[in-house]
């Protein structure tokens, strides 16, 4: 017998965009006259891609687009991508709160989902009475969710509310609870979106440590989206790269993690060299290199050179650069500046480029956001932090180990004897 609990074949879906019902009752009528003729609907044959950064020219467009995938029971598949790639479409797809416009999802088991603030909850109703109404949605006895409520209540920390309307909970209080419901409910199949972002970091922690439970100990299906990187590598094995509707690979996550990354850095370079008219100074060029052999494979330990190329529009002096480096938290963690060292520059009208030599790159292998500055003590005079990102590799022949998230970004040269 299979292990697939899902399989997604061919899935589509077209939205309308503009006032809803504005001109819609033309368009439901000659979708009907189609339909009583067994053809086609017409409007599927018009539309355009999902890209929200640009303008299109028709009213219809295909939030996903002929998505094909399956996943086993006990995978946890990573579903990335950029803001309005389609993710949370899919979710609602497989959640059966929204209809695909064509293709079918085939799902084997109970779904429990979390796909925004509140899903599933009725304010009115306390936090109590609202665990007892999510396990009747996914079929179970009033006994069985007796025994699970102590621990429902005590994984979400919010005992003391209990009983109360969850109309007065705060976000994070909302989501903890109905983290909390979801994941001991029993589900064989687990769809959580990026709402775990509103929870502190002890929360993030423990819902990641249950998800790993419920896929590995468990042996039941998560499917999770969220755009912390880090948290995707540590608890999927598979993932799935959605770009404006379309799925851009599909695999082990390493290889998607990948992807996404070298799309980021394509799409930051691009936009660099975006000019702006009110500025003097711009950035129109970024790398970092292998001091010794110029390859644009970093890894932890190795000398690096950073080289930043800028126009102006003037003679400036005493000019100052840094680059800044963060985690996929957007904390500072490593920071270059030039005028730590009492290096300050002056440059000529044009084409400029200062390079900057990293005798040993202290960073653990991951992914980190670059941040860059140029200014005088009297101005910035541009500031980049669109999203650039580089990849720190684990070094080659190595036998190191690297310290976990707990113990810190930096990794220091060291012996011990």
């Amino acid at each position: 017998m299979s292990n697939t609990v899902i399989k997604v074949e061919n899935l589509s879906k077209q939205y309308r965009l503009g006032n809803v019902g504005t001109g819609s009752l033309v368009h439901d009528m000659n979708r009907a006259w189609h339909r009583i003729r067994g053809k086609e609907d017409p409007y599927l044959k018009i539309g355009e891609e999902n890209d929200r950064s640009v303008k299109g020219n028709s009213e219809y467009v295909w939030a996903l687009r002929d998505i094909n995938f399956e996943v086993k029971q006990g995978e946890v598949l990573g579903i990335i991508g950029r803001n309005g790639a389609g993710k949370s479409t899919l979710l609602k797809i497989l959640s059966r709160t929204t209809t695909p416009t064509t293709g079918q999802v085939k799902i084997k088991g109970r779904v429990a989902s979390l796909l925004e603030v509140g899903t599933g909850f009725h304010g009115e109703l306390t936090g109590r009475e609202n665990i007892f109404l999510n396990g009747a949605i996914l079929g179970m006895t009033k006994k069985e969710i007796k025994s699970k409520l102590d621990e429902i209540i005590d994984f979400s920390g919010v005992e003391r509310y209990i009983d109360t309307p969850v109309k007065r909970y705060s976000s994070g209080m909302y989501v903890r609870l109905a983290f909390g419901v979801a994941a001991h409910l029993e589900p064989e199949i687990l769809i959580v979106d990026e709402v775990l972002a509103v929870g502190d970091a002890e929360f993030q922690k423990k819902a990641i440590g249950k998800m790993k439970d419920i896929s590995q100990g468990q042996g039941r299906t998560v499917l999770f989206v969220s755009h912390n990187l880090n948290s995707v590598a540590v608890l999927c094995d598979k993932g799935l790269l959605l770009n404006n509707g379309i799925i851009s690979v599909v695999g082990e996550i390493e290889n998607v993690l990948t992807e996404y990354n070298s799309y980021s850095k394509k799409d930051a370079l691009k936009n660099i060299l975006i000019l702006s008219e009110n500025k003097k100074v711009w950035l129109t060029y970024f790398s970092m290199v292998e001091s010794n052999s110029n390859s644009d494979i970093i890894e932890t330990f190795m000398p690096l050179t950073i080289k930043l190329g800028f126009e102006s529009l003037v003679d400036m002096d005493k000019v100052n650069v840094g680059v800044g480096f963060n985690d996929s938290d957007n904390t500072r963690v490593f920071t270059v500046f030039s005028k730590l060292y009492l290096k300050e520059y002056n440059i000529k009208k044009g084409y400029n480029e200062i390079n900057c030599l990293i005798d040993s790159i202290a960073l653990k292998p991951g992914n980190y956001f670059v941040e860059i500055y140029i200014g005088t003590d009297k101005e910035q005079l541009d500031y980049y932090d669109s999203g650039l990102q580089i990849e720190i590799k684990i070094p080659r022949n190595t036998n190191i180990y690297f310290p976990s998230s707990t113990q810190g970004h930096i990794c220091v040269n060291q012996q011990w004897f």
